[in-house]
């Protein structure tokens, strides 16, 4: 007989969330699980058929196989009895917040938190790339017990609680669990004397030191992984990873967006009138920027090649120079005379000199004729 979709047997949409599968699952298992439903072949069999349906759904490499697919995608031994996961693994997920820690937690092997740290580079380290030494707080093996645990450094006993098994096993109802063993915590050894600096764990809180290669074009918000450098596993799992956030300080005089720089070059009015070159500052060096004739206040002036190359690839962006007019300060009185003689020489001319003056001023004058003002 042909399967039955994974969706339509847990009785949910096809992009319902994690969450939603657990609910539905919870409630499947709960209604046909064969201590509910001794001797009941049916009920064994819809529960056998929601435990594979709510496993495939749940792995996100099973599920995306599933979705393009159908059955044919997800590998055989997946959801079956003799594959993937046991019913007690899955059973733990699902029910594990009803039943304390789970089932076999204890003893199984957790890979490492993930961690984060933010690293602050200045504009020249990211575009040019560096490397930089973090330190970061870890685990790190108890010198006071020399990792024994033991305050007398003596060796861990044989739990008596779970004779060694890391697990008890709980009844719930018509449920019979098994739950980590609460005085070793699933380890089957116990230590008499705890030592007092670990608590009896081997390992105490400290930093370690890690060099960071940090590639040339990095920006803002980019992360650098560094695997198996997170938090310790528990149980012999594997460590989690270090994510490095790079956070890039403001620089005083560059603004970067994406490959290109942006930077505001201040200009006095003779070389704005009558153009000119002045010498702008670059992540490489001085060069030369023309100033064109009549140039106006924010005018955007390219210089190509001058920009950044992004850590991913590609060409190297533009420096792009906004021109911004200064006003002349602390002037004599010598030249404010001449600067009135040349405002008295535009006479009438000023619309031919002063084209966006005059055209402002302009709409001005037809706004307040258009509102009526008096």
């Amino acid at each position: 007989m042909a399967k039955r979709d994974y969706y339509e047997v847990l009785g949910v949409s096809r992009n319902a969330p994690e969450a939603d599968l657990k609910k539905a699952y919870r409630r499947l298992a709960m209604k046909y699980h064969p201590d509910r439903n001794e001797g009941d072949a049916t009920a064994e069999e819809s529960f056998k058929e929601a435990k594979e349906a709510y496993e495939v759904l749940t792995d996100q490499r099973k599920r995306a196989a599933y979705d393009q697919f159908g059955h044919a995608g997800v590998d055989p031994s997946a959801g079956g009895a003799s594959g993937g996961a046991g019913f007690s693994d899955i059973f733990d997920s699902v029910f594990g917040d009803i039943f304390g820690a789970g089932g076999r937690q204890g003893n199984r092997a957790y890979r490492g938190s993930d961690l984060r740290y933010d690293l602050e580079l200045s504009l020249e380290e990211a575009v040019r790339g560096t490397e930089v030494k973090i330190r970061i707080p870890t685990l790190v093996h108890c010198e006071t017990c020399d990792g024994s645990g033991s305050r007398s450094r003596g060796t861990p006993e044989t739990c008596s609680t779970c004779n060694g098994v890391g697990q008890v096993r709980m009844q719930q109802g018509f449920f019979s669990v098994q739950q980590t063993c609460p005085s070793c915590r699933g380890k089957g050894k116990t230590v008499k004397d705890p030592c007092g600096t670990c608590g009896g764990n081997g390992k105490s809180r400290g930093h370690k030191t890690i060099a960071v290669k940090v590639p040339g074009g990095v920006d803002n918000g980019d992360r650098i992984r560094l695997g198996a450098e997170g938090e310790a596993g528990q149980n012999g799992g594997p460590s989690g990873d270090l994510y490095v956030n790079v956070v890039v300080r403001e620089h005083s005089i560059f603004t970067r967006e994406a490959n290109d720089l942006y930077s505001e070059v201040p200009i006095d009015f003779v070389t704005a009138t009558l153009g000119g070159e002045i010498e702008v500052p670059t992540l490489e060096g001085r060069v030369v920027l023309k100033i064109p004739a009549e140039s106006q206040s924010g005018k955007m002036l390219r210089l190509r090649g001058k920009g950044v190359r992004s850590v991913r690839g590609g060409a190297v962006g533009d420096l792009i120079c906004r021109i911004t007019l200064e006003t002349p300060v602390n002037l004599n009185k010598q030249q404010k005379e001449l600067l009135r003689a040349f405002g008295d020489s535009l006479g009438d001319t000023s619309e031919r000199h002063s084209p966006r003056a005059n055209s402002w001023l302009h709409g001005v004058k037809k706004f307040f004729e258009d509102m009526k003002f008096t």
